[in-house]
């Protein structure tokens, strides 16, 4: 697959730009798991171009991180090409526009999913970042805004038309959220007309080796992207391109296998905040995730939620492993 002058090899793994999830220390365990594009969490053109100190930390970027891309949202034309240019100096491979959050914070200003309301906007907004940087510019979207308004094949179709090096398409409407399930035929739809020439990335309900695979050869899409299905469970990348290559199911790892990689994404947030409760404050999310299906859990699972210090956490880790460490842990990956 190539993005401008990058050259991916087989079917890449894309991570998707999560907020609050796609940060450093998920980042490294995913790519050590086997994921092969990043993006960062997505980022406000407006508070970019005002030089908001966290926004510009959202952009730091490491050496694992490679391939990587900034992905960038806001309503504004002129905002948005500034800031794909503020973008560009962080030094990413690739700059990425976000047409498809379905947030109500984004869309009710013009932002997001809300693009696909006015495709003609959406067509001219791309085409002046591309021209305004020398990096590859890709795009995400939705199938559309509701059930009964779905223009994805006309917003590929402009988008390819604007310059865009790469589309990647959320298998669900914006009026979905994250709920029901995605939709894959319409992205298979816009792979597969002849009209199109650049690299279609489908994403959507990724949450098993063998769901990847279905979507796969039911679109022949040229990438997959793994969002909230890689969340509590970054090894998933590794269980996708195993069964992939090989045609083989990876067993599950054991509750001692995840409390380590849950410890080493704990103590990356330690070392990059420098500040303990932050550090924990962002593993809340991936905590709630990380121990699926076990038995006479709650108890434990609250208390992981609401440990304050690293001590707190350590003990209750401890605690799980003593009692579930040689659990194999279970997951609904059942393929409908």
């Amino acid at each position: 697959m190539k993005l401008g002058n990058l050259e991916i090899e087989g079917i890449p793994l894309f991570l998707a730009p999560m907020e609050d999830v796609t940060y450093k220390s998920f980042r490294w365990m995913c790519k050590k798991f086997g994921a092969d594009v990043m993006y960062t969490e997505f980022i406000s053109s407006e508070t970019l171009i005002r030089n908001i100190k966290k926004t510009k930390e959202k952009m730091k970027l490491f050496d694992f991180d490679r391939p990587v891309a900034i992905q960038i949202y806001g309503h504004n034309i002129d905002s948005m090409v500034h800031a794909a240019k503020v973008a560009e100096e962080a030094g990413p491979d690739f700059i990425d526009i976000n047409f498809g959050c379905p947030m109500k914070k984004i869309v009710r200003h013009g932002a997001g999913a809300a693009m696909l309301k006015d495709l003609s906007k959406m067509q001219q907004m791309t085409a002046e970042i591309v021209k305004a940087v020398q990096l590859p510019v890709t795009a995400k979207t939705r199938l559309g805004w509701t059930e009964g308004d779905k223009p994805v094949m006309e917003a590929a179709l402009r988008l390819q038309d604007a310059g865009v090096a790469a589309l990647a398409i959320h298998g669900r409407t914006r009026e979905q959220l994250y709920n029901g399930s995605a939709d894959w035929t319409l992205i298979g739809e816009v792979k597969n007309n002849p009209k199109i020439k650049i690299p279609i990335i489908g994403n959507g309900d990724i949450t098993s080796a063998r769901k990847a695979k279905k979507y796969l050869d039911e679109t022949g899409v040229d990438a997959l992207m793994i969002g909230r299905g890689a969340i509590g469970r970054p090894w998933l990348f590794k269980e996708v391109k195993h069964f992939l290559e090989k045609g083989e199911l990876l067993p599950s790892p054991s509750v001692a296998e995840v409390v380590e990689v849950l410890r080493e994404q704990m103590e990356m947030n330690f070392e990059w905040r420098d500040n303990e409760y932050a550090g924990i404050l962002m593993m809340r999310r991936h905590f709630a995730k990380y121990f699926p299906g076990l038995p006479n859990f709650r108890e434990l699972k609250i208390k992981l939620l609401r440990a304050e210090t690293r001590i707190e956490v350590d003990e209750i880790l401890n605690k799980i492993v003593d009692i579930y460490g040689s659990y194999q842990l279970e997951y609904n990956d059942e393929v409908v």
